[in-house]
């Protein structure tokens, strides 16, 4: 299914889209997308941050503990299969805090999924409060996927990875402008990696990593949980996504 146009719709339409996709993407994760001793759960608290999608790694006792290097695929074996692959500059600069990692629970975090919403970027400190928490997250060693299907705004001027990126890079991200909407899966660290997918309204989502460690993941299944989450959008507002009906004034 072709990425939609969200700025067809309120805020309000996507909040229910954005619930349903990451109920879908949560669903897919724990059903075989992720591997032995792995689950995620739905807008979850990790500490002072709320996550859309939560992986976490259970603990293991050492009967139970699989062979190193399982679990996920190898970035030795088989790269992402993304269009760009991002480091910082040599001219980086070094990490502005340091956060100490907290565990909630016994079941240690790995890995944060986040979908952008209107929400985040209709004001300055609605993006500094996303780029916070995104930045702490790969701070603390905790991997990142983040999802930004909304052109750039005023706030956003390169969207949420040109600007989360330039809390770690001196450098401006340069956005292509005929491919405005991000996929951006994040290799945790004071200067972390990033493999980037940028596409454009009608364009399919491709299968995004998910990092379980800085050298192995597992590929999202983008596609087939948008379209399972559109498909559950009341008609009229999946009609006007599909440019078939208009909103009265």
């Amino acid at each position: 299914m072709p990425v939609h146009d969200w700025t067809q719709v309120d805020a309000g339409m996507f909040h229910a889209f954005h619930t349903a996709w990451i109920t879908h993407l949560s669903e897919a994760l724990n059903g075989g997308v992720l591997p032995s001793g792995y689950y995620a759960l739905p807008e979850q608290h990790a500490g002072r941050m709320i996550a859309d999608v939560l992986t976490l790694q259970a603990p293991l006792s050492s009967s139970s503990r699989p062979p190193e290097g399982e679990g996920g695929v190898a970035v030795a074996e088989a790269p992402p299969r993304v269009g760009r692959r991002l480091s910082p500059s040599s001219s980086a600069r070094g990490t502005r805090r340091t956060l100490a990692v907290r565990h909630v629970s016994g079941h240690r975090i790995v890995a944060l999924g986040e979908i952008v919403s209107p929400g985040n970027k209709d004001r300055m400190t609605h993006v500094e409060e996303f780029l916070d928490k995104g930045e702490s997250a790969l701070l603390r060693g905790v991997h990142l996927l983040l999802v930004d299907l909304l052109p750039p705004g005023p706030y956003d001027v390169r969207g949420m990875h040109g600007a989360l990126w330039e809390r770690f890079d001196d450098e401006p991200y340069p956005l292509p402008s005929a491919t405005p909407l991000t996929l951006a899966a994040y290799v945790a660290g004071p200067r972390p990696e990033a493999y980037l997918e940028h596409l454009a309204v009608g364009a399919r989502l491709a299968e995004m990593p998910l990092f379980l460690s800085p050298d192995r993941y597992v590929n999202v299944p983008l596609e087939a949980t948008y379209a399972a989450a559109v498909q559950g959008l009341p008609a009229f507002w999946r009609e006007i996504l599909e440019g078939h009906s208009h909103r009265s004034a």
